[in-house]
Formats: structure tokens, sequence, C-alpha cells
């Protein structure tokens, strides 16, 4: 099991940053349906930050949290 560790701002990333390329390029992280953040598991992260915020957006849809998120879409901060 994953220990994360992450910054109280990703979770303000993964509200307000786009999928910067792929089918849904111009979508905000935290919307990426988990099929595609599965296929990436698959296949492989991106590298970098992006790789990582995808990764989160995966553990907090898998767990039912991406309610958590949704008020940091509208306020842009933590």
């Amino acid at each position: 099991m994953r220990t994360w560790v992450f910054e109280k701002e990703d979770l303000t990333k993964l509200a307000t940053m786009v999928m910067p390329f792929g089918k849904y390029q111009g979508r905000l992280l935290i919307e990426l349906p988990e099929e595609y953040l599965l296929w990436f598991a698959k296949k492989g992260w991106p590298k970098g930050q992006l790789g990582e915020l995808l990764q989160l957006a995966l553990e907090i849809k898998s767990n039912g949290l991406s309610y958590l998120i949704q008020p940091l879409k509208s306020k842009g901060n933590v």
C-alpha cells in the first residue's frame, strides 16, 4: 500500500489545473474520468508533477473522495 505525501496546494492544483494533452485536453484534472486515470496507471504515468497529480486524482476518485475537491474549484485556494 502506498503512503501519500502531498502538499495542500496539490489539492488546489487538482481543482484548477487542466489536462495539457490527449483525449481530455482542457479538462480539470479532478474531472478526468476514472477509467482514463486507470489507463495511465496501466500504461505509465506522465513524468513529473503532472504524473503525481494524476496518481493523486486516481486515489481520491477510487476512494470516493472527489467531493472534498469540489469546493476548491470555486475558491481556487485551500
